[in-house]
């Protein structure tokens, strides 16, 4: 079995963000997030700690996968959504968040874990293939007209 100090260790230099937040009603309250975190939004932990991580949204809270992540918390289940998040700056940066819930021994419900990947540059790469395949057929329905 793994003991604490290691387990920390390997959470603390983890290149994920990775937070544990409890629930308190229908909100979901920071109760640690690792360094990692701290990097990838701009905010030290001391500006978060018990807050429901909805501050991450900014005003961007009408986003498909927020209900799905709403519904999987109310049923305890794990779920893996990407969201448009922003930095403390207000920089946008694409979020691939993977929250997983906690049982104690007696199978109730006491945390969540979420693990945040910045995923920006493989969301920008594919809107801009997108945008080429877009392209690409615009040409192809301008060739086709010349050719007839």
């Amino acid at each position: 079995m793994i003991n604490a100090k290691l387990l920390q260790l390997m959470v603390e230099q983890s290149n994920d963000g990775i937070v544990v937040a409890e629930q308190e009603g229908s909100d979901s309250i920071l109760i640690y997030t690792n360094p990692a975190f701290e990097r990838l939004t701009g905010y030290c932990a001391d500006d978060i700690l018990f807050q429901d991580c909805r501050f991450l949204q900014g005003e961007d809270h009408e986003q498909a996968g927020i209900a799905t992540i709403r519904e999987a918390i109310s049923k305890g289940e794990p779920c893996c959504q990407v969201l448009r998040n922003y930095r403390k700056d207000g920089s946008l940066f694409w979020n691939e968040l993977s929250i997983t819930p906690v049982r104690n021994e007696a199978d109730q419900l006491t945390y969540y874990i979420g693990i945040q990947r910045d995923v920006t540059a493989q969301m920008l790469a594919e809107e801009r293939v997108r945008e080429l395949e877009a392209e690409v057929a615009e040409l192809r329905r301008q060739l086709a007209e010349a050719k007839a």
